[in-house]
């Protein structure tokens, strides 16, 4: 069963809170069904695992318009850009390209950046950052704790009012929830919760689960631009090594009909790891 929250709104449509309202997908009222489809309020949506069905119960639309870019030439005349969001940089290869922007499909790219994550956006209305979230979803420390402080209070307010599957767990490793941005320049947080390594017999699975759907919650949701950190590769200590496989490999496979995926990584160390990666696995 999944549960699903009417939005209590706060100014500029902002979500504070919701009411606990449960549903059984193939119970909804029809015309209860309706009422929440056509609310333009953003909410926060879950998709969990599951390879062959959508869980999620509405889709409001998230984005009023978008700024349709040209994938090749990024609105710079078909010359790569050294960098398309603020904060992030490139690493310019010898001959005078981006050595960081690899073609995933003939409409669809992949970028390697090295930066600050909370500061990335492209279009501010069809982008999206992933944060790596504690099952709990109200915080932490790193990249998580970075970007609840980036967003402010209100992501905080956001993510408590996403439902919990059990007592003290919004989303469950490998699961993916969907947030506004509030204060980011990003218009949406994507939250998924990576596998501690150490406490799986095969942590690939779960980390393979939180790329695919953070990529399907995406797509269900207008998002053309998403950012992903190097997930699990903190306190969680997933080997550099192995969580690059299986980062760019699902990406490779699940980011069609997505503009831009991105990498947005802090430490020079996992940044060449990626880049190293990249160039193996999408090169060859």
């Amino acid at each position: 069963m999944y549960w699903a929250r009417p939005p209590v709104v706060g100014p500029r449509g902002r979500l504070l809170a919701a009411t606990a309202a449960p549903f059984l997908g193939s119970n909804i009222n029809n015309s209860h069904t309706t009422n929440i489809a056509t609310n333009t309020t953003r909410c926060a949506l879950c998709y969990a695992n599951n390879n062959s069905s959508k869980h999620f119960l509405f889709k409001p639309p998230l984005s009023s318009s978008l700024i349709i870019m040209d994938i090749l030439g990024g609105g710079n005349g078909g010359v790569f850009p050294s960098a398309s969001a603020s904060g992030v940089s490139t690493v310019p290869s010898d001959n005078g390209g981006d050595a960081n922007v690899f073609a995933l499909y003939p409409s669809s790219l992949l970028k390697i950046n090295k930066g600050d994550i909370t500061k990335w956006s492209v279009d501010g209305s069809s982008d999206a950052i992933v944060n790596p979230a504690n099952e709990k979803m109200l915080g932490g420390g790193g990249a998580d704790g970075a970007i609840h402080r980036a967003a402010g209070p209100q992501l905080r307010d956001a993510c408590y009012a996403v439902p919990e599957v059990r007592p003290g767990i919004r989303c469950p490793a490998g699961e993916a929830r969907i947030t506004p941005g509030f204060n980011l320049p990003a218009s949406h947080v994507i939250h998924t919760v990576g596998p501690i390594y150490d406490a799986y017999s095969n942590p690939e699975a779960p980390l393979r689960n939180a790329y695919r759907n953070s990529l399907t919650l995406a797509k269900d949701n207008n998002i053309k631009y998403i950012a992903f950190p190097a997930i699990s590769c903190g306190v969680y200590r997933y080997p550099y090594e192995e969580a690059a496989t299986v980062a760019i490999s699902t990406v490779k496979e699940f980011a069609n009909d997505l503009k831009e995926v991105h990498f947005v990584l802090f430490s020079d160390e996992i940044y060449n790891v990626w880049l190293d990666k990249a160039k193996e696995l999408l090169q060859a």
